[in-house]
């Protein structure tokens, strides 16, 4: 006999399988992340379609079957309506998702990885919540996920001398761990230069307060050199992973 689990997931990913069937990426609240087959659930009388689909929080149960988990149950929670009105929402969400998958991997649950889904995709849903941030929303997620992750940068203090930083000629340096001074750059002959307001952005985000980032105003520049900064970083990151 099966032994049943329930729990609940955010929907991140979902790929078709044979003729009917699909995969789930799920990251469940009680077992982390886990990949789960629903069978038949592509057919239009199939039960499992009305919690089952990308970016919803639903509640399921599934067993362990020989190749895969099985789903043999899907109650929607919450499906985000307002995040899937929005076509500029829905491109932020893909890509939450797309890092999640990339950078956590096994099964095992994570109260703080679970907490940072829930509030990025509570931030998307609101409809207040202007385009100008959707970036930053993103952004907001992925600095934060990878300091759950434990890739925290230094940015308060040279990762290289461990002096105070000044508040110009400042670089970023994943392998030292953050930012370098103007001074330790030139002996390690490699960093990318970082902008102070860009730094300040940063350190308001891995503070976790929402708020005070939604409030402030960041020019299009800072948001651009945010955007290169975060991609260097992530491309960083995953290249150490692999």
């Amino acid at each position: 006999m099966f032994t049943h689990y329930r729990t609940q997931g955010f929907i991140l990913k979902k790929t078709d399988q044979g003729e009917t069937d699909r995969v789930f990426t799920v990251f469940t609240s009680d077992f982390g992340k886990l990949e789960l087959l629903a069978k038949a659930v592509r057919k239009i009388k199939s039960k499992l379609r009305a919690g089952l689909e990308i970016f919803y929080l639903s509640e399921i149960e599934f067993i362990q079957g020989k190749a895969y988990k099985t789903l043999t149950d899907a109650i929607l929670v919450d499906n985000f309506k307002n995040l899937r009105k929005s076509l500029g929402k829905l491109a932020v969400a893909y890509k939450i998702s797309e890092v999640f998958d990339n950078l956590v991997r096994g099964q095992e649950a994570d109260e703080k990885l679970w907490q940072l889904l829930n509030e990025n995709f509570k931030i998307l849903n609101n409809p207040r919540i202007p385009p100008a941030k959707y970036q930053v929303i993103y952004h907001y997620f992925l600095w934060n996920l990878l300091s759950i992750l434990g890739y925290k940068p230094e940015l308060y203090r040279c990762s290289s001398c461990q002096k105070k930083l000044t508040p110009e000629n400042n670089f970023f340096n994943l392998k030292e761990g953050g930012l370098l001074c103007g001074q330790c750059k030139g002996k390690v002959k490699s960093g990318r230069p970082i902008e102070l307001n860009v730094i300040k952005i940063i350190r308001i985000i891995l503070k976790r307060d929402w708020t005070m980032l939604e409030k402030l105003k960041i020019e299009n520049s800072d948001l651009k050199s945010l955007s290169t900064i975060s991609s260097h970083y992530l491309s960083e990151v995953l290249r150490q992973t692999q």
